[in-house]
């Protein structure tokens, strides 16, 4: 076979050919298809995110109004939180029910819980009172729990003279101040609430088949 130097400028120039379609051949069917494979993957995915862009951008005129009704959601969360709390805080109770009692001008003498009647997503947590002082202070008094933030119920209530303070069923006598006409008892009950508790199933002994779904 003849070298490349002796054949003809002819079949040089075809030889040059042939190898140059070789080695395009080669690049294309490696460097060149996966090169145009990958970017068309990257068009096809670029396809995808501008089309849900496209129906994301409907939505944010709204975005506003949604963080809107968020704050205010949060807000009245808030105030429901206050009106009927997520623990007992019996002590901020009783502080409350103390701050009341010195700005209307009475005595809150006792304190005494009661148990407590657990509901479906709450529970009452009732208090029996005694309290005295001034007839018209203590109209205040109440005046003031039935405006609280606080769910405060209010029952029972028996109001009798200081010089008879058994007929409201107080069970202790004090030194009443002059200005101190009454002497009340009545029940107090507060409410927080709790999120319903689902009992767990008892798990079946062993060789006890568990219970049948209804």
């Amino acid at each position: 076979m003849a070298n490349f130097g002796e054949m003809s400028g002819v079949k040089q120039w075809a030889v040059l050919l042939a190898g140059a379609a070789l080695i395009s051949g080669a690049l294309y069917f490696t460097l060149f298809k996966t090169q145009r494979e990958a970017n068309a993957t990257a068009q096809h995915n670029l396809e995808v995110k501008l089309h849900e862009n496209a129906e994301l951008e409907a939505y944010k005129p709204k975005l506003a109004e949604i963080e809107r009704q968020l704050a205010s959601l949060k807000q009245q969360l808030e105030i429901e939180r206050k009106i009927v709390p997520d623990e007992k805080e019996v002590d901020g109770f009783m502080k409350m029910m103390d701050a009341e009692a010195m700005k209307a001008g009475i005595e809150l003498r006792r304190y005494t819980s009661k148990p407590v009647s657990v509901r479906d997503f709450y529970s009452e947590l009732p208090f029996e009172m005694e309290l005295d002082g001034p007839y018209y202070s203590m109209l205040n008094f109440f005046d003031r729990v039935g405006k609280l933030e606080r769910i405060v119920n209010v029952s029972g209530l028996q109001v009798a003279t200081t010089k008879k303070p058994s007929e409201a069923k107080a069970k202790h006598s004090y030194q009443y101040a002059p200005n101190e006409s009454v002497v009340a008892t009545c029940m107090a009950t507060t409410f927080f609430s709790h999120d319903m508790e689902v009992p767990a199933s008892a798990p079946a002994r062993p060789g006890q088949p568990k219970p049948a779904k209804r």
